[in-house]
């Protein structure tokens, strides 16, 4: 079977099982996630490793082997959960949404949209952002975000087309994203930005988890060069198909200095709220790939 061949098959595999899961009862999605959170989580025993080497520098040396391992089987079955709700989300109707869906600190971001700069939401791969994407669309700021690419096209026009269903607007990565995305804000409306790895590679330098790594550089320019806030948030997925989200407050990005030096101290300080954020519910983070130098060069 050639590449393109496989890739079609893949994005087929997709759509079968989202227009299936839309379909079953909310209670067998939930059971059929976690049977395919456990199964996947024995098999791909390679993977384990790495997942355990994420979540130790979460917890810290000290933390029991036994429950550092429980909670890599933890982060198997939510990482289930996050793509059967994926598929379910859409359709959903407004008042489930509402009835599911808690959140602490959202007057702060009433008060900073008000004043009409646009806010950054910044996330970890924690928990079901999309579904945190529609509440807020719901409540009247809809949210640009920025996709990763995925092969086929098709594949990832069908993930966009899905999306904006949710009341979100996804970007391409490219060279006109970041201009697009500072039209957003000074238009008075909300980017978010998952920011716990660096895809792109061309990160900035900081510490996160006790280590040095990069984190991307966009949501600290984007705040700094717009004026917009910069806040961190998560979604987490609670027992019973409930979700609640943590706003903290807007970080500091006052300009003080150099562009540079200014990104540096905003990314390193959004570094450290994301770490308060995954430290909630470290067994719902979503980081199955080496984020850290050392990580890359051991797991590849």
């Amino acid at each position: 079977m050639t590449i393109r061949a496989r890739q079609w098959a893949l994005y087929l595999v997709y759509r079968g099982l989202a227009a299936v899961l839309r379909l079953i009862p909310p209670r067998i999605a939930a059971a059929l996630a976690t049977f395919a959170g456990l199964t996947i989580s024995a098999l791909w025993r390679e993977k384990r490793p790495l997942v355990r080497a994420n979540l130790r520098r979460v917890l810290g040396p000290d933390a029991d082997e036994a429950v550092v391992d429980g909670l890599v089987t933890g982060a198997f079955v939510s990482y289930a959960r996050y793509w059967v709700e994926s598929a379910r989300v859409g359709a959903l109707r407004s008042d489930q949404i509402e009835s599911t869906f808690s959140i602490d600190g959202f007057e702060r971001l009433r008060v900073e949209m008000a004043r009409g700069s646009g806010v950054v939401v910044v996330l970890p791969h924690v928990g079901s952002w999309e579904y945190g994407g529609r509440w807020l669309a719901q409540q009247g700021y809809p949210m640009t975000t920025v996709g990763e690419l995925l092969e086929p096209p098709e594949l990832f026009e069908w993930f966009t087309s899905q999306r904006e269903a949710l009341g979100l607007t996804v970007l391409p990565p490219g060279p006109g994203t970041t201009v697009r995305l500072l039209d957003t804000l000074r238009e008075g409306r909300v980017v978010g930005l998952l920011a716990d790895r660096d895809l792109a590679g061309n990160g900035v330098e900081v510490e996160f988890f006790g280590e040095r790594t990069t984190l991307p550089a966009g949501p600290a320019l984007l705040a700094l060069r717009s004026g917009a806030p910069l806040m961190p948030c998560a979604i987490y997925q609670r027992r019973h198909g409930l979700y609640h989200a943590v706003l903290q407050p807007p970080l500091d990005s006052t300009r003080s200095g150099r562009m540079r030096q200014d990104v540096h101290r905003l990314t390193q300080d959004m570094a450290h709220a994301l770490e308060e954020l995954i430290r909630l519910a470290p067994e719902q983070w979503h980081l199955f790939q080496p984020n850290w130098p050392s990580d890359r060069e051991r797991y590849g």
